[in-house]
């Protein structure tokens, strides 16, 4: 029913709101009682009974019982679905939130699938020529009016604009923009109640809901999914493997979005991508290759991979479709995150909590004497099967538990992250049970280790190489045997980057092994050579490999990565010899042989005058 009289202005006043301004919603909604208490009544009861009848099974001990929770906690997701599109939106947003919400709760939100029916298509026309300002017929060719599919902020069409080319339209829901803000203010109200007479609760329920807020806003606005769209586009212009729709800007509006229509199989159907006669495991590896690029390199990613939004098309590629959830990470924070990871495989969990604290999840102050021995607890298993075999999800599930105990608080941006790779490793899963989304991802964490030059992340690629002033080959050998495995990885950056390290002051000790190694060497091998000379060999000499295994290790490990020619090192030859500390090597390496030697020469004298 339309709103009268007062509440219609307010009605047409939220409608006009294009950004989240939770000041300015209040001030609309406290001149419209009628249809608050109205939105209140349709809300608050159902909610009420349902936490009444938590409070009874509380009480009785029901929810001690595994099954019973896992029923309510059900019951939690389809009623946030009967609530409308802020609820289901509220759902997912709290699905990514170990510090507010158990485990159990958290593994059904996960599942919220955010599809409702589909409304009347009449008004879905009339939206169009409204927004649009033209009659169908002078844009589109043919336009269906039967939606092909319908999610909680809009419904999709096919259709074929006058030049010919198919595509597919979507529409915003009639007054979505009026329910959103109603019922954002109702929930922030809910929010702020529960922070100040909930005492568990340690997390700021209200900014999590102006961060939920504001995303939705963003969501509704298709102009700004169509910028998106076309960022991420110009982003991966250059990675053939990536499709991205087209956006036909004379047909979108901020209600109304145009693209490319793209056919295609969802990553989940792989029967039907093996008869395109295309591998789903090399799917797989596009996706998540192109995520962790997302992730790490440009900062901006798809916040919502899940399977009706990727596509396997017959040309070999991965489409990305739906661009309304996407989040930035900063500089500081991927390097951070990076950095997390080699503390991680380093065992180093003192340093962990303190990159959570870096990273916002913890506040500056607090004191984590308690949190690296939980740390430690949820990290070992996990490590000691090797990062390549690690479950993600179960070491996430661990540490939410860790999370919900102490007072930790989730940034937004690693909150979108965590979603986005558990469902990109449920996708991979249905393609390869025995898939690990940290043991693919590490070969992309050691690439940027050893290409980028970020100072930071030169420490921490000191910290994993050295093992305290030790230079540990084992780990350099894993180091570059992940990162030679990236496809894309550019070997020549990565040999520069070697010789970078070496000659770098943190490159001593490695330089000291290699003059050593090289001394010890061509000792060995000039007395094998004089004890043939003088036919002084009562048996067969030995040269000890144990000697010259330092200097043999680097292009051992280096010839190993694929792609490498030795003219890639040769051709870098006259670098070492202007380089002044491959100068100041190659002077000591000379002059530990003439030491060497002359000792000998003493030796063999003395030893033939007795």
């Amino acid at each position: 029913m339309m709103p009268m009289g007062k509440e219609l202005d307010d009605f047409i006043e939220a409608s006009g709101l294009l950004e989240y301004d939770p000041k300015k919603i209040t001030e609309i909604y406290k001149g419209a009682p009628l249809r608050l208490l109205r939105r209140l009544w349709q809300t608050l009861i159902p909610l009420g009974l349902f936490l009444i009848g938590v409070g009874v099974d509380k009480i009785f001990g029901q929810l001690d019982n595994k099954e019973h929770s896992k029923e309510r906690a059900k019951e939690f997701t389809n009623l946030l679905v009967y609530l409308g599109p802020a609820f289901i939106k509220a759902g997912q947003a709290l699905s990514t939130r170990p510090d507010i919400i158990p485990q159990v709760v958290l593994d059904e939100l996960s599942q919220l699938q955010d599809q409702l029916p589909g409304f009347n298509c009449d008004l879905a026309m009339a939206c169009i020529e409204e927004d649009l300002g033209e009659q169908i017929e002078t844009i589109f060719k043919t336009l269906e009016k039967e939606p092909i599919s319908a999610a909680s902020l809009g419904q999709v069409h096919q259709g074929i604009l006058k030049s010919g080319e198919k595509v597919a339209v979507k529409i915003q829901r009639p007054g979505l923009r009026e329910q959103i803000t109603l019922d954002l203010y109702i929930v922030r109200n809910i929010a702020s109640w529960m922070n100040k007479n909930i005492k568990l609760i340690k997390s700021d329920l209200v900014a999590l809901i102006d961060e939920l807020g504001k995303r939705i806003f963003e969501e509704m606005d298709y102009l700004n999914e169509a910028n998106n769209a076309e960022r991420f586009k110009k982003l991966h212009q250059h990675n053939n493997k990536i499709a991205i729709p087209k956006i036909y800007r004379h047909a979108t509006s901020r209600r109304i979005l145009t693209m490319e229509w793209i056919e295609g199989v969802k990553l989940t159907n792989i029967q039907a991508i093996k008869s395109l006669g295309i591998d789903p495991n090399e799917m797989v590896k596009i996706g998540v290759d192109c995520s962790l690029q997302q992730l790490l390199e440009h900062g901006f990613f798809h916040a919502d991979p899940h399977p009706g939004n990727l596509l396997a098309l017959k040309d070999g590629r991965l489409c990305y479709l739906d661009f309304g959830m996407m989040s930035e990470v900063s500089r500081d924070s991927r390097t951070g995150l990076i950095q997390a990871v080699v503390h991680l495989v380093n065992r180093n969990f003192n340093k962990l909590s303190k990159d959570f604290v870096k990273l916002g999840f913890l506040d500056k102050d607090i004191d984590l004497t308690p949190i690296i021995p939980a740390f430690e607890i949820v990290f070992k298993n996990a490590i000691d099967v090797g990062v390549e075999k690690m479950d993600f999800k179960s070491v996430t599930d661990d540490l939410s538990g860790v999370m919900y105990e102490f007072p930790f608080r989730v940034p937004p941006y690693y909150a979108l992250i965590i979603r986005s790779l558990i469902t990109l490793e449920g996708i991979a899963l249905n393609v390869d049970p025995n898939f690990k989304i940290l043991g693919a991802a590490y070969p992309y964490f050691a690439r940027r280790l050893m290409e980028d030059p970020d100072p930071q992340l030169r420490k921490s690629l000191q910290e994993m190489v050295f093992d305290g002033d030790a230079f540990s080959w084992n780990n350099f050998e894993d180091l570059l045997q992940s990162a030679g495995s990236q496809a894309t990885l550019n070997i020549d950056l990565l040999i520069d980057q070697v010789l970078d390290f070496l000659f770098s002051k943190n490159g001593g000790v490695l330089r000291k092994e290699i003059i050593n190694a090289t001394i010890n060497n061509m000792d060995n091998i000039s007395w094998k050579l004089i004890k043939k000379l003088k036919s002084k060999l009562s048996r067969k000499s030995h040269v000890s490999l144990t000697e010259i295994k330092s200097l043999r290790n680097l292009p051992k490990i280096i010839n190993k990565i694929p792609g490498f020619k030795v003219e890639i090192i040769l051709k870098r030859v006259p670098r070492f010899l202007f380089e002044k500390e491959g100068r100041k090597m190659a002077l000591k390496i000379a002059q530990g042989i003439t030491e060497k030697s002359i000792v000998r020469l003493i030796r063999i004298s003395a030893n033939g005058r007795r």
